[in-house]
């Protein structure tokens, strides 16, 4: 009984320090990948909780637009002459867009490094296959596998650019209403609103699908 406590707790020390080296590593992803794999963590891992991050990602960016559409939608409808404080929260509501898009980018991105790393090792483990038949399953396999991913990825890329848009409307109507703080500005503002919820809309359903065609490509990493 000793001696397998003495096993486990030598492993879990060893989980922590690489744990705690990360942060000096990732600067060199190979680096990276090969302390994760010491402590079992390999990147097919890594790649199924990038994903489900960069879903959740755009899950929570859908959130905070559908949010910033309800801030504006209150505005065109306000008719108090509070209007420095509407405006401050439809500033607060295009700085949280910003920074959810910013998010969904920065974990596209992770998607797209890890996935590069795990075709490459893919691959190249396939050319030590000596039997005939077991490389070609592998081969297509993996074929198969970066036919999804092609799919997954232009969805989210394409959900991302649509952000861009959205985020300039919200810009362009925060600082329209910082330079003119009255009911006339407010009623200029409402011949905006038409594109702003089209474009909100076009993004959450291409959103949608990112996040759908997500699911799909889990599932098939779990299998």
């Amino acid at each position: 009984m000793f001696t397998s406590w003495f096993k486990f707790s030598q492993k879990l020390c060893l989980q922590l320090m690489v744990v705690a080296s990360l942060m000096t590593l990732t600067s060199c992803s190979s680096t990276y990948y090969s302390a994760l794999e010491q402590v079992g963590i390999h990147k097919r891992d890594i790649m199924v909780d990038r994903v489900i991050n960069a879903k959740e990602s755009q899950q929570e960016a859908q959130q905070q637009f559908t949010s910033a559409l309800a801030a504006m939608t209150a505005l065109i409808n306000f008719d108090g002459s509070e209007l420095e404080q509407q405006y401050n929260i439809i500033q607060d509501q295009y700085e949280d867009s910003k920074e959810a898009a910013e998010q969904v980018s920065l974990r596209i991105e992770k998607v797209e490094e890890v996935s590069n790393a795990l075709f490459d090792e893919w691959q190249e483990e396939i050319g030590q296959i000596s039997s005939v038949n077991l490389s070609r399953q592998s081969s297509l396999k993996l074929k198969e596998t970066q036919r999804r991913y092609k799919k997954l990825i232009n969805a989210m890329r394409k959900a991302e650019r649509k952000m861009t848009p959205v985020l300039t409307a919200l810009k362009d109507n925060s600082l329209f209403l910082k330079h003119n703080l009255n009911a006339k500005a407010v009623g200029a503002l409402r011949g905006e609103m038409l594109a702003i919820k089209s474009a909100v809309s076009i993004l959450i359903r291409d959103m949608n699908s990112a996040i759908e065609q997500s699911q799909k490509f889990i599932q098939l990493l779990e299998q």
